[in-house]
């Protein structure tokens, strides 16, 4: 081989490792999700979003891996580890505490953003709302402390039932504080409250063919991403079985449902990938406090209402966000 074409070749040798490096400094984000993918899509596609208003667009300045524990609370550990070992630059977790648990088991050092439905300071993941300290930083959704105004709501719906039952994941590390608030909540109000658990969504059918033997009225359904990966079979089986509940967000009405009150989770997860591209520009977790709503939308479907044989007081038809006819 000639001299010449050697430098010519060295030279391009030499102007491809600054190519080869750049690739590899794509930056990725890793997200962990304890459901599944498809009942979560628009809430994925709204993470995008906030990454996109800061200005990362997947495959032109960022990657992204997905882990999901398909409703198994006992693979997060396993799953944030894998993530850890990747190296990824931030961890995003979406569905409550027991992945922002998992992720920040794993790692005390990489950015973890998460989407936490109880209080993130009582579960020890944050020091406070306005300074997290750590690494870990995101949105508390609020799913948990909201549960006692959704049995308000519904027993608003059943004035005259004594009974309201409360479906819970026991696998879910907030159920046996939604219990406890909501049978606080229902001992002021002097109803009962059984509590209904099902970690599973073959052991739903069960759980509501109980509702029949307990007489119950209504049916508060406790946050929980199995519960919402299945809202169209919770929904239909309270369809099937005449009983008015309680959700804890709009897709469950959208579905059918009859009723559901909280903070929007579309919006949720958009500010996640707000602060997630906010960390990929070089912001610490520790200078983002962790944003919570502070508005709640009160979804109300009237079709499944007149089915169930229910009227709606006018004065919460007034105070509803969105009506479904």
């Amino acid at each position: 081989m000639r001299r010449r074409e050697l430098i010519l070749l060295g030279g391009a040798e030499t102007a491809a490792r600054p190519l080869r490096a750049q690739q590899k400094a794509m930056p990725v984000i890793g997200f962990l999700g304890v459901a599944s993918p498809g009942p979560y899509a628009p809430f994925v596609a709204a993470f995008h979003q906030g990454l996109s208003e800061t200005g990362y667009v997947e495959g032109q300045n960022f990657a992204i891996e997905f882990r999901w524990a398909e409703g198994h609370y006992n693979r997060l550990p396993a799953l944030a580890a894998h993530l850890v070992s990747r190296r990824v630059e931030v961890v995003v977790t979406s569905g409550g505490r027991a992945s922002a648990l998992a992720a920040k088991t794993a790692s005390s050092t990489i950015p973890i953003v998460s989407v936490i439905g109880g209080d993130p300071v009582a579960a020890g993941l944050i020091a406070s709302l306005a300074r997290p300290g750590g690494n870990l930083t995101g949105v508390s959704a609020l799913t948990v402390e909201l549960m006692a105004k959704r049995l308000e709501l519904l027993s608003e719906l059943v004035p005259h039932s004594r009974v309201i039952a409360l479906l819970v994941n026991p696998n879910n590390p907030t159920a046996e504080r939604i219990i406890q608030d909501l049978q606080d909540a229902a001992r002021a109000k002097g109803m009962q409250l059984p509590v209904l658990k099902a970690s599973a969504e073959g052991e739903f059918e069960t759980a509501f063919a109980s509702l029949v033997q307990l007489e119950a009225g209504g049916l508060v359904v406790g946050g929980d991403p199995l519960f919402f990966a299945r809202r169209d079979q919770l929904v239909a089986l309270a369809s099937r079985h005449a009983v008015p509940a309680i959700y804890e967000s709009r897709e469950y009405v959208t579905a059918g449902g009859l009723i559901s009150y909280g903070s929007s989770l579309a919006a949720a997860y958009r500010q996640t990938g707000i602060y997630a591209g906010k960390i990929l520009k070089g912001v610490k977790p520790a200078d983002l406090p962790v944003e919570q709503p502070t508005r709640f939308e009160l979804v109300i479907n009237l079709k499944t209402a007149k089915a169930l044989g229910l009227t709606i007081p006018h004065s919460m038809l007034m105070l509803a966000d969105e009506i479904i006819e």
